[in-house]
């Protein structure tokens, strides 16, 4: 079963607020809020990652430059 807790409901100017308890803490700074029945629903925004990000983007079709092209041969060096 879920875990429950009673929380105390409060005014924040005109606007009715409640306290998370930090169990229930969301990531992030966004949620999102909207009504099932007799309930309020607040699910956390979650920003996508770096590979979901890069799984939108189109393959590039091009050759990339050879970027040894024009430097100096290596060589050793005593230090």
């Amino acid at each position: 079963m879920a875990e429950t807790r009673t929380v105390r409901l409060f005014k924040n100017g005109r606007n009715q607020a409640v306290r998370i308890p930090v169990e229930f803490e969301l990531p992030g700074d966004t949620a999102l809020m909207h009504r099932e029945g007799n309930r309020l629903v607040i699910e956390p925004i979650l920003k996508p990652g770096l590979l979901a990000l890069l799984a939108t983007l189109e393959p590039i079709d091009e050759e990339f430059p050879d970027f040894d092209e024009g430097l100096l041969p290596p060589r050793d060096v005593d230090l």
